[in-house]
């Protein structure tokens, strides 16, 4: 009997360090494009999920950017049915006419689907193949924005979406991994050429920014990418945890918040209650930024007497008699 091929092992045991002690009975399915992180992500699942007594799906997602992509997804789907997973769902989306940049538009389109089909199927978990890589493009991309702790904290292990938990069982493996898994299994990966595309921000990270980075720092730098992620990734919940707590302790009504029980607050739980509180009032969360919850804050921390703070979608905020309120 051949020795099983040391990448196949190490996703296979991903995915079960990911299903093992998950709640309910549904199916758990696999986002697969195709390519071959998801494709040795749907392949793992295809043998780990049964032995753990839990059905295993596939969905594939047909954008319509490419020529050939409905094909491209039958494709997909097909094998995903000679691989015995079951269900198994080809989608067509339309990208056209959503809001953002044509990546977001995409990811938007993709996820909603991804979650319409798991609903239906009462799955316990989608499956996403996001790799080690894909964490340290994520962090990069992160620091170039500028964003704070949240961004920093990259892709999590788990959240839900719409009430549909998804899981990223393969942040530890690595896309050379996946590449080697696809080939021991004598599994064709597609080649996706949006991640070659240079006018896509994570193409030029992914072609020109990491290898530099590799040459330069060491092999090592992946991995300390992608543990700052998960390092920043648990202070990031302890200090929402607080926020949270400091929320409930600052409401004044529906829709007020005290600014005393503010003000004395560290400032990073501070921002997070206020940005919290924007996203209650309706602020789109999209569009809220550093800059309104640093107006938000002025409130609180600079009062000189001035008036009210605009926010996404059209919303103000003033202070009035030592309270933050929505104002008309």
């Amino acid at each position: 009997m051949a020795a099983l091929a040391p990448p196949v092992a190490a996703i296979r045991l991903a995915v079960r360090r990911a299903l093992t002690g998950l709640p309910g009975d549904g199916p758990v399915l696999v986002a697969c494009s195709g390519g071959a992180d998801s494709l040795a992500l749907a392949a793992a699942t295809a043998f780990v999920a049964p032995r753990l007594g839990r059905r295993a799906g596939l969905v594939t997602v047909d954008h319509g950017l490419q020529p050939g992509s409905a094909g491209r997804a039958a494709d997909v789907a097909r094998w995903g049915v000679e691989a015995g997973l079951d269900p198994v769902e080809a989608v067509p989306v339309t990208v056209a006419g959503r809001p953002g940049g044509p990546e977001a538009a995409a990811r938007d389109a993709r996820y909603q689907a991804l979650v319409d089909v798991a609903r239906r199927h009462r799955a316990a978990a989608l499956l996403l193949g996001h790799t080690r890589d894909d964490q340290a493009e994520t962090v990069l991309l992160a620091l170039a924005r500028g964003a704070g702790p949240r961004g920093l904290a990259g892709m999590p292990r788990r959240r839900e979406l719409a009430g549909v938990p998804l899981l990223r069982p393969l942040l530890d493996v690595t896309r050379e991994q996946t590449r080697a898994a696809c080939v021991a299994l004598g599994l064709t990966a597609w080649e996706d050429p949006h991640n070659a595309d240079p006018s896509y921000a994570r193409a030029r990270v992914r072609a020109d920014v990491l290898p530099v980075l590799v040459k330069a720092l060491g092999e090592g730098v992946l991995d300390n990418l992608a543990r700052t992620a998960r390092l920043v990734a648990a202070d990031t919940a302890a200090l929402d945890e607080l926020a949270g707590a400091a929320l409930a302790g600052a409401r004044s009504g529906e829709d007020g918040l005290v600014v005393a029980a503010l003000a004395d607050l560290p400032e990073a739980v501070r921002t997070r209650v206020l940005h919290a509180w924007a996203r209650e009032l309706g602020a789109l969360p999209a569009a809220l930024s550093h800059r309104h919850v640093a107006a938000l804050d002025a409130l609180v921390t600079d009062w000189r007497g001035q008036g009210a703070t605009a926010l996404p979608g059209g919303l103000r905020v003033a202070r009035r008699d030592g309270t933050l309120r929505r104002v008309d």
